[in-house]
Parts: C-alpha cells; structure tokens; sequence
C-alpha cells in the first residue's frame, strides 16, 4: 500500500507550475505533468490542500514521502516547499525538485544534486526561501524558442501539442521514476541511469 494519511515524512517531492486551467500542459508546467505520472506510479491522488499546496503522502523505499504541487504560482514556489520542508523537518538534500528547462532538448531529462536557478523563477525562490542552492533537482527540457527574439515568457506558457506532448508526457514519466530511484538507490545510480539516455 503506497497511500498514508498520517505521520511525518523524510523526503519531499516538489512539482513545479501554475495553478488553473490557463497553464495545463503549457512547457512551464512540465513538474505537474510529472505530478500526474506520480500519482500514477504510487496509487495516489495529489489533492491535500496544505503549506499553500496540493500534497500527499507515499511510501517509497520504506519511507515516507510528501509530494507537493505549490498552488502560489511559479515565481513563489519557494513559500511553499519552505513550509513543507520546516513542518516535516526535511533537510535540503531530501528536497528533490522537479522543474522544465529551456536549455534541453525536448523530452530529455537531467538529474542533479544541486545547482544554480538557471533562469528558472520557481527555482530561484526556492532558493531563495531554503537559503540554499543544495537540493536535488531533476530538469525536464521542453526546447527553447526557436529564435532568440522569442518571448520566453511566451514560449514557457505555451501548450504542448501532438506529439510534442506525447514526448513530454514520456519524459514526466521518467523523471518521475528518477526522484524515486534517487530516494531508493541514491543520487549517483540516478544520474547515471537518467542523464545518460533521456
């Protein structure tokens, strides 16, 4: 049974998007995408509305582990993962955060032990609200514009389509199965198994 209501947690998993219909499957929005690939993968729903997020709690590797989806909007992530990681008392390198990457090919995933914001305005608060850039995080790349006076903010809330969103939906799967194999088998296996191939 992966599901458990009650009791603390010693790692957290953070989802990173925008709440509300207007982002659903925008590039911005690939940490939720990842969130759904999850759910499925710990016979969980994502639904408790705590630390100004949607949470629950599963059991991965014999241990407890939160699964958050801030609800604050991206650039204020930071409040949220803070709150969650201060209640349960979860060390930043137990924070494994989940995000989209301008700067990789589309559908290609990296894992990491820590590292800079990158441009990334959810990561930065992170950063920010933990006071510290030492957290896990694993990257999803969506591709970047496709030329330089592209709007960013434009092509990060645009929607995925056809087979694009096929192909993100496949690497969300797989970084899903990387936050938990770097809980069970440690960040090295991870980052060789995943950064490798995908």
């Amino acid at each position: 049974m992966f599901f458990k209501q009650s009791g603390g947690a010693s790692w957290l998993i953070v989802f990173l998007g925008n709440p509300g219909k207007d982002y659903e499957n925008t590039r911005h929005n690939a940490g939720f995408l990842t969130a759904e690939a999850m759910e499925e993968r710990c016979g969980v729903r994502i639904n408790k509305s705590k630390f100004h997020a949607l949470t629950a709690i599963a059991r991965h590797a014999g241990q407890n582990v939160l699964l958050l989806k801030p609800q604050t909007y991206m650039n204020l992530s930071g409040q949220a993962v803070a709150e969650a990681a201060r209640f349960y008392k979860i060390p930043p390198e137990r924070v494994i955060v989940i995000s989209d990457e301008v700067s990789l090919p589309l559908g290609r995933i990296r894992v990491r032990r820590s590292g800079s914001a990158g441009g990334h305005n959810g990561l930065k608060d992170i950063i920010a609200a933990l006071g510290t850039e030492g957290f896990p995080r694993i990257r999803l790349g969506v591709g970047a514009p496709p030329h330089e006076d592209y709007d960013m903010r434009d092509w990060v809330l645009a929607r995925f389509t056809g087979k694009d969103l096929e192909t993100i939906r496949g690497a969300a799967d797989r970084a899903a199965e990387a936050a938990l194999c770097y809980i069970a088998e440690g960040p090295d296996k991870a980052m060789n198994r995943f950064n490798q191939n995908g």
